[in-house]
């Protein structure tokens, strides 16, 4: 399914040096080989017409999200904020937060989850073990979850580390894959290229005005 989107539709904030934006499920956030419709491009050609059609802009995320996730993308519109925001993520300052819906949980509650993991790159899938293995790297996150209907619980996460395919994995370790998540053993018809899992919060220091940013983004459940 190819996804064109109205882009000042979904920007949640935006100056002359950041942009963000809440990505919807199924629009893939760089582009693919084949040519796929995808976020980046359509943000650039927006900034591009925004500005002057024979301007040159510069447009790069600094972050991503699967394909099937929906939410908050993080913008740079010069290249020495790229590098500013860039560092915030390697020194895990940005704090991110999700929710997703799974098939109900026992007892609802709060706690965490640490695993180790393994990014199986052949198979595109994220392995998951208890103990230390070799080339593995340790995952964590925080949860609470409470009742979203008869059927479904919703997962309220702060992803401490952010490797490959993380909560989605995470969840379905635990016996709770994300509904629509066929990759990691979801039975749950969801939608095309779809999960139930949203980036719903980002909190990060502006690389100018150094202010303390929050932005939010309440998911769109397709159940």
């Amino acid at each position: 399914m190819s996804i064109i989107i109205q882009v000042p539709d979904h920007i949640l904030y935006e100056d002359n040096y950041i942009l963000v934006v809440n990505k919807p499920c199924s629009l893939m956030v760089e582009p693919d080989r084949n040519g796929h419709p995808n976020l980046l491009q359509q943000v650039q050609k927006y900034v591009k017409k925004s500005l002057h059609p024979n301007k040159e802009v510069y447009v790069q995320h600094i972050h991503r999200l699967d394909r099937p996730v929906s939410g908050i993308v993080l913008f740079a519109k010069k290249k020495s904020m790229l590098k500013e925001l860039s560092e915030q993520f390697a020194q895990r300052t940005v704090k991110k937060y999700y929710q997703a819906l799974t098939r109900k949980v026992t007892t609802n509650g709060k706690g965490a989850l640490n695993h180790w993991h393994f990014k199986d790159s052949k198979n595109k899938k994220a392995i998951l073990y208890k103990e230390e293995q070799q080339e593995t790297s340790a995952v964590s996150l925080g949860y609470s979850t409470s009742d979203y209907n008869a059927d479904y619980t919703l997962w309220d996460i702060q992803l401490n580390t952010g490797k490959y395919h993380q909560i989605r994995a995470q969840l379905s370790f635990e016996g709770y894959p994300i509904l629509g998540d066929e990759c990691y053993k979801s039975t749950d018809v969801y939608a095309p290229n779809a999960i139930a899992l949203h980036a719903c919060k980002l909190e990060f220091v502006h690389p100018v005005s150094k202010e303390s940013m929050r932005l939010e983004a309440q998911p769109n459940w397709l159940v």
